[in-house]
């Protein structure tokens, strides 16, 4: 090691005397001292390292320096190294030190130490899940989310998340009640099922269905049905971890009546219809109407289960986009037991929703999965509060973001579209911002194949590629999520307010500064 290095090591500042700085006494009285002192001794870490890897290539702001994420903070990222040099004019000193210089020398190094535990710090601390923008065109966006709570349910809720409901417990006889019986009014209501119960989400749903209802027995399913969703999620796995035994009838295309008899022996526990979610089979292709399966069914003294993946409860004609089966219309079909998602089209939270005959809704509350399966009392109350929107349509348009998004009438559209060209204009005057036809999507397996006509702004900025202006737009305070096509980025103005155009427009102002 060269003796210049050596005087700069010497001058390094502890952690314990940073401990003792007014910046720092600041820091420890809103943060804990173990943090505080792991970020001060990463910095100072850092800085070592660069007067060590040194060539005298010139000096990297401290904005720059790369950080290990605030997530890992802890003894094996201590010693990650940033990249650039010294400032020269700490270079220049080194090895003439005067006791002068020295001193100078130190609060520079001071300095530079808690600038970086500073930025250390408030990514340590900052949420990891936080506000984003979704200007993909995906209203239902699965890695955003999903669904928008109303803005009516979330202020609401509000009194309750500051204290203590009665989420078990009977206000009238101050007994004990299940928390799913909260909701099950609603849902029997909105669905003319007799009874109803909540579990965690719809793959669990189906877990419990069939663990509850057919373990140890057969269950008959068209090969069509065989679905594959996000995350690995495979039918035929479930049902194996069910304990119940998948029969598979009919053809990847068609499937008959016929098929679903001549499956049927004395080990046979249900006929199950599954809802393909995110794909389509068309073309030369043949499916048994939900009644026949439940005629069939119930003349063999089976139960017919239904699983309908994003779980409408109204027709969605009258919202512009085509029929879906409601789950009433299950339901009436003879369907005894019809299971759902309650982040699609309901747009609530994430959770599962089992409707139908009592008996088997009696019978699945009391399989001992049911409890670990059960939901918390934050869904209870989304859940409950959302689905007196589905009483009224007309409310349900105007209070819903999920529906609104869907139903925003073009001229809408484009005037966001034009205030959002305007506004990154003027805020980043190198960008290039041009407004296009596009199509969005509800997104989340619902309604796979329908496009909704939409408008996009297209951006780029002169000498920025399309990935790295993405990139830039995420990490930005404004969260901002677009989509990349044909090497520039678009913002679907469907899935965003006039709020936030202001706020997408001061993003790309930052990014071209």
């Amino acid at each position: 090691m060269s003796d210049p290095k050596q005087e700069l090591l010497w001058n390094l500042p502890s952690v314990t005397e940073l401990l003792k700085s007014e910046t720092v006494a600041g820091w420890l009285r809103q943060q804990p001292l173990s943090l505080v002192t792991e970020c001060l001794r990463r910095a100072v870490e850092n800085l070592r390292r660069q007067i060590l890897d040194d060539r005298g290539t010139g000096f990297q702001p401290v904005s720059d320096i790369k950080t290990s994420p605030p997530s890992r903070v802890g003894p094996k990222q201590a010693g990650s190294s940033p990249n650039g040099g010294l400032p020269e004019r700490i270079r220049r000193q080194a090895g003439s030190l005067s006791h002068e210089d020295s001193g100078a020398l130190v609060q520079e190094f001071n300095r530079i130490v808690l600038s970086q535990a500073g930025e250390l710090l408030r990514q340590a601390v900052e949420p990891r899940v936080r506000e984003a923008i979704n200007a993909t065109g995906i209203i239902l966006h699965t890695g955003l989310g999903r669904a928008v709570f109303p803005g009516c349910v979330v202020d609401s809720m509000i009194p309750g998340l500051k204290g203590y409901v009665n989420l078990a417990v009977d206000r009238d006889s101050g007994g004990r009640v299940e928390r799913d019986e909260l909701v099950e009014p609603l849902f029997t209501e909105l669905t003319g099922a007799e009874a109803a119960t909540v579990v965690n989400n719809n793959a669990g749903a189906t877990l419990l269905v069939l663990a509850a209802l057919a373990a140890r027995r057969e269950v008959v399913v068209s090969r069509g049905q065989l679905i594959e969703i996000g995350g690995s999620f495979r039918l035929p796995d479930v049902m194996a971890q069910s304990r119940a035994r998948l029969v598979e009838v009919g053809t990847t295309n068609r499937t008959h009546l016929k098929d679903y008899r001549n499956a049927i022996t004395e080990k046979t526990a249900a006929l199950m219809r599954v809802h393909p979610s995110n794909y389509r089979v068309v073309g030369f292709t043949s499916e048994v109407p939900l009644a026949e399966l439940a005629e069939l069914a119930h003349s063999k003294n089976l139960l017919l289960i239904d699983d309908l993946g994003a779980g409408a409860l109204l027709d969605l004609r009258q919202f512009g986009l085509p029929h879906e089966t409601t789950v009433r219309e299950s339901i009436e079909a003879g369907a005894d037991v019809v299971l759902f998602s309650a982040d699609k089209l309901i747009g609530a939270n994430q959770s599962g929703i089992i409707v139908g005959r009592k008996e088997a809704i009696a019978k699945i509350r009391k399989h001992p999965l049911m409890r670990a399966l059960r939901v918390d009392k934050t869904c209870i109350m989304v859940l409950e509060r959302t689905l007196h929107l589905f009483r009224d349509p007309e409310l349900l348009r105007r209070e819903h973001p999920t529906y609104r998004m869907m139903t925003t009438p073009p001229d809408a559209l484009q005037h966001r579209a034009e205030a959002l060209a305007q506004a990154i204009r003027e805020k980043a005057p190198r960008a290039k911002a041009d407004i296009h036809a596009s199509q969005a999507y509800l997104g989340s397996g619902s309604l796979p194949e329908e496009a909704i006509p939409s408008l996009v702004v297209s951006v780029s900025l002169p000498g920025m590629k399309a990935t790295d202006l993405a990139r830039a737009l995420r990490l930005d305070q404004a969260c901002v999520f677009g989509r990349i096509e044909h090497e520039r980025v678009l913002l679907d103005v469907r899935t965003i307010t006039d709020v936030q155009v202001k706020a997408i427009a001061g993003a790309l102002g930052r990014i071209a500064g």
